[in-house]
């Protein structure tokens, strides 16, 4: 986050750590009411962008009502969220970004840390993003996992802690549920797994997420449904892994497979309402 003028640094400052901490907070724990009703003496207002899903007009409206605080929300593609952290940094106050565009972006040194003495409600936060288990027995996640990422050792720096610390650089705000979406008054069967979205039977009705990040996640998925590639980790493919992920769907684009690749939520959702698309990868 940046500061907007210098001459008004010291106070926008801690306005701005502690309305990330609270917003960002409650945000998490599922709690968009009874925050305490502390107003600020000036106008304050914070600009916040992020992908589509992350832009809820009601905790804008909360926040206004009981804090006084304006929100200023921009929805934006997964790229071009990271582009604007690293070429824009004055634009914006709060950036709401998927986990594993902060190995892209945090090196930049345009993101501060937050100190999870003043997250109210960090012992809320589950262990995915602190220790990477939900339980004590549970598996580590593949890819980036958000607990890599988590963390700093001190403000500053640019490398992430190898374990949980006092300077959190993300508070979770949601989660994606990645998967199928089908239109099954288009289909009239069920749809239960991966492998569908090459059948021909959708043959120029099919489409895929254009985010290489998480698009490839998608097509590995596929993949490995169809007994195609059996991966070490998705979310660290070997080159061998990644020539024969693409091979496979690069013949299926060639093939006329695929309607459509889309970058936003509201282009997938298009896609589907006008039913042109039945069967896609979603969030």
């Amino acid at each position: 986050m940046k500061r907007k003028t210098r001459t008004t640094a010291v106070n926008r400052r801690e306005v701005l750590k502690g309305g990330v901490a609270l917003a960002g907070a409650a945000v998490g724990s599922g709690a968009i009411t009874g925050f305490p009703m502390v107003w600020s003496q000036t106008p304050v207002t914070l600009r916040q962008f992020g992908t589509g899903v992350s832009n809820i007009n009601e905790i804008a409206k909360q926040a206004k009502a009981d804090l006084g605080i304006t929100l200023e929300m921009t929805a934006l593609d997964t790229d071009s969220t990271a582009q604007r952290v690293v070429t824009q940094p004055k634009s914006f106050d709060i950036a709401d970004i998927e986990y594993f565009t902060l190995k892209k972006v945090w090196g930049a040194g345009n993101l501060q840390p937050m100190d999870i003495k003043r997250l109210k409600y960090f012992d809320k936060i589950v262990g995915i993003f602190k220790d990477g288990k939900l339980t004590p027995t549970s598996k580590i996640a593949q890819g980036t996992a958000p607990h890599t990422v988590s963390f700093v050792e001190k403000p500053g720096d640019k490398s992430f802690a190898s374990g949980m610390t006092d300077w959190y650089t993300l508070v979770p705000t949601i989660y994606n549920a990645d998967t199928l979406g089908i239109r099954p008054d288009l289909i009239g069967r069920p749809i239960d797994s991966w492998t569908e979205l090459l059948n021909p039977e959708f043959k120029g009705k099919a489409s895929i997420l254009n985010i290489s990040s998480i698009g490839i996640m998608d097509a590995a998925m596929v993949c490995e449904a169809m007994g195609e590639v059996q991966y070490g980790d998705k979310g660290n493919m070997t080159r061998e892994e990644i020539d024969k992920t693409m091979a496979i769907f690069t013949e299926a684009k060639k093939a006329g497979q695929f309607r459509a690749f889309w970058k936003t939520f509201d282009e997938s959702v298009n896609l589907m309402a006008s039913g042109e698309v039945v069967i896609q990868s979603m969030w």
